[in-house]
């Protein structure tokens, strides 16, 4: 009965997605010979047509990912694969928490396998048609080599400790399990550019010079005093660009991409980073963690429920009471209720763009620097442009960059 209500949920998601695909890629069509007005003064026309045609060219790619990733998870419940590697893993040390640690990540990594095929495929073909990908097979196969040991290097023994809480504190241990993972992202939040962010790129010191003088001055001049500059080597992989901010505190960080810095002017590279200051001046990270640990805790509580249902495990084939299963079975299939939420998320995310916005219109006197960034950056991107709203609103944590823009203006002239 359980894995009958996990394959109508995958079935339910993938249509979902299907029609919101296909509602998207109609709007996007209804538009393709002609920008709409307030997209042309955004956009030359031969950027627009590219950006169609690399909308339309996802578009396509992501319905046979969706096809494809739903048919692996629903082929994986119902064959008996999975309790059948969790007792073959177990034999090995019956009365250990390692070998539960080492199923779920062995299961992790086997149910990446298959996809391998179409993230090799975005990466050559789709993005290296639109010119993006800079990246080369053999920079590929080391990325997935490194996240692979850092999986087992980090998440192993992440996993044996939180596997381990079960038999030291008792029923509570989904309380102890969230301390235990919330200090750990917050560690992480450290720990990230530091040790793992130079796996994979080469941190820089943004040079002396009028750049990094204004950019520190912003910095003076809103109150958000970073550690450093750093620019990242991004393209070393893709065309695509972005900007952001890592750790807290005295530790905080900004990091430039260097396609940025290449792509947009000191004072739009400026804007760009007020905007990122206005998210940590409007206390936008505290409250994304405060929603990340409520949910967490959340998740925790079901799981640990769940646990000490019957029905849950044994529907899948696995034994009562066995932690492992739990958070893998919660892992693989959390995400096709979370789904029907993300609009909700998606709000507050938004919001929080807004307001980032506005912080950085103030802070540069005028919305005219942003909004050149953006434009820029939409076009360098190849953003689409004419997104469904019923797509945007389930997938897009910013903004359309025209819904931005109208707002950014519209404060303008009510401030004069």
């Amino acid at each position: 009965m359980v894995i009958t209500i996990a394959l109508a949920l995958i079935a339910a998601r993938l249509l979902a997605e299907w029609l919101l695909a296909e509602l998207n890629r109609r709007e996007v069509c209804r538009h393709a010979t002609k920008a709409p007005a307030a997209v042309a003064v955004m956009m030359d026309d031969a950027t627009y047509q590219r950006s169609v045609a690399y909308t339309l060219a996802k578009i396509r790619f992501s319905r046979l990912n969706l096809i494809f990733d739903a048919g692996v998870l629903a082929l994986v419940l119902i064959s008996g694969i999975l309790p059948q590697l969790f007792a073959d893993i177990a034999a090995w040390a019956p009365a250990a928490n390692w070998d539960d640690a080492l199923f779920i990540l062995s299961v992790g990594v086997l149910l990446s396998i298959p996809g391998l095929p179409f993230d090799w495929w975005s990466q050559f073909r789709l993005e290296a048609q639109f010119g993006f990908n800079k990246s080369t097979p053999g920079l590929w196969i080391a990325d997935k080599l490194k996240g692979l040991a850092l999986t087992f290097v980090i998440g192993f023994p992440l996993l044996w400790g939180l596997l381990a809480l079960v038999s030291w504190v008792g029923p509570g241990w989904w309380l102890w399990a969230f301390g235990l993972l919330f200090g750990f992202q917050l560690m992480m939040m450290v720990l990230y550019p530091k040790l793992i962010l130079p796996l994979f790129n080469k941190l820089t010191p943004l040079p002396a010079g009028p750049l990094r003088d204004r950019l520190m001055a912003l910095g003076e001049r809103t109150g958000f005093k970073a550690a450093t500059i750093e620019v990242i080597d991004g393209s070393k992989r893709s065309g695509h660009s972005n900007a952001f901010f890592t750790g807290f505190g005295r530790w905080r960080r900004i990091v430039l991409f260097d396609t940025l810095i290449e792509q947009l002017t000191e004072e739009e590279l400026e804007a760009v980073l007020a905007h990122e200051v206005g998210h940590y001046q409007k206390g936008h990270i505290p409250k994304m963690l405060a929603v990340a640990a409520t949910m967490q805790l959340g998740a925790l509580a079901a799981i640990a429920w769940l646990l000490q249902a019957d029905w849950f495990l044994g529907g899948f084939g696995f034994p009562a009471g066995q932690l492992a299963p739990a958070l893998l079975l919660f892992g693989l299939l959390s995400g096709l209720v979370t789904f029907w939420f993300s609009p909700l998320s998606n709000v507050m995310s938004r919001k929080h763009e807004y307001e980032a916005d506005e912080f950085a219109r103030a802070a540069m006197g005028g919305s005219t620097p942003l909004v050149g960034a953006l434009r820029k950056l939409a076009s360098k991107n190849l953003s689409n442009m004419t997104p469904h709203p019923w797509f945007s609103g389930v997938y897009y944590s910013h903004p359309t960059l025209v819904e931005r823009e109208r707002a950014m203006r519209a404060t303008d002239a009510a401030t004069g």
